[in-house]
């Protein structure tokens, strides 16, 4: 499956000289990890984050979210947000530094 490599780029571009970055493919696209724990990605043209359960709650509020069901069930700690909701670099980088705090949060893998 096929991901928008312009949104994996300006996600990137937002991650890429915190300590501990790194990429990987997972989920059909591509994933960030901060420290061994995913933070987000990007998959076809939607962005993924991983909030936590109590942030993903409260992300679930703002337009053009849902939630995360890749496996045909609701992942509690992630969401995806549409292209219409990250197409400003503003909005972009208020979701990536979300889930760059809470993969900040955790212990290194």
């Amino acid at each position: 499956m096929a991901y928008d490599e312009d949104l994996a780029d300006r996600v990137r571009a937002l991650l890429k000289r915190r300590k501990g970055f790194s990429e990987k493919k997972m989920f059909g696209g591509i994933c960030f990890l901060l420290n061994g724990n995913m933070c987000c990605g990007v998959t076809t043209d939607d962005l993924m984050l991983r909030l936590g359960p109590e942030g993903a709650v409260d992300a679930l509020t703002e337009p053009n979210t849902r939630e995360m069901d890749f496996t045909g069930k609701p992942m509690r700690s992630m969401i995806y947000v549409g292209p219409a909701g990250y197409e400003s670099d503003a909005e972009l980088k208020t979701w990536i530094l979300q889930a760059a705090k809470f993969a900040s949060s955790l212990p290194p893998k």
